[in-house]
């Protein structure tokens, strides 16, 4: 009987000393590379480099015309809302983006009289309550962050916080563990 009992435990003690051995030690540091941080001048430096490339000079070009001037002067009159984190009421123009955007879900909304591209980063059970929207809907909605592309002729406002008729239809979701 006992050398039945030994020969049971005998592999199962060698079995956990290889998976045990075999486990990765989380307290080692990793291995990826620190950027460290750019000073002021070595930022100036990178951004006249950038400026001075194709990319660079049609970025500047598109800046100075009036589609680039229009833009930001749409960004300006909401940027008191985007920096406080504030309600921005406004009607949905159109359930779809400019033809040839890769930004994902979004629609087009019209507030205190501009255009805006509004993108969501949903994930598949947040879609279908978005979807839902219909074209003239008054929308309250709260972004943080406000971009622009030479590629478009608006603002482009990532939603973080939607309603309609004081139903909340889109709340964004933090993900964990990164950025």
């Amino acid at each position: 009987m006992k050398k039945v009992i030994f020969a049971l435990i005998l592999p199962l003690l060698v079995v956990s000393g290889f998976l045990f051995a075999n486990r990765e030690i989380k307290n080692e540091p990793t291995k990826k590379p620190v950027q460290k941080q750019l000073s002021a001048i070595e930022k100036n430096a990178e951004m006249k480099k950038w400026e001075a490339t194709p990319a660079g000079k049609k970025f500047k070009e598109w800046e100075v015309s009036p589609r680039g001037k229009k833009v930001y002067a749409a960004e300006a009159k909401i940027w008191k809302h985007i920096t406080n984190y504030t309600n921005m009421e406004g009607v949905v123009t159109s359930l779809s983006l400019p033809p040839g955007s890769r930004l994902g879900f979004g629609v087009m909304v019209r507030i205190n009289d501009e255009d805006y591209i509004v993108t969501f980063d949903a994930e598949k059970s947040q879609l279908e309550q978005l979807r839902n929207l219909k074209v003239n809907d008054k929308i309250i909605l709260k972004s943080r962050y406000v971009a622009h592309a030479p590629k478009y002729s608006y603002p482009i406002i990532s939603c973080g916080y939607l309603e309609r008729d004081r139903k909340v239809i889109f709340k964004r979701i933090v993900r964990k563990g990164g950025c």
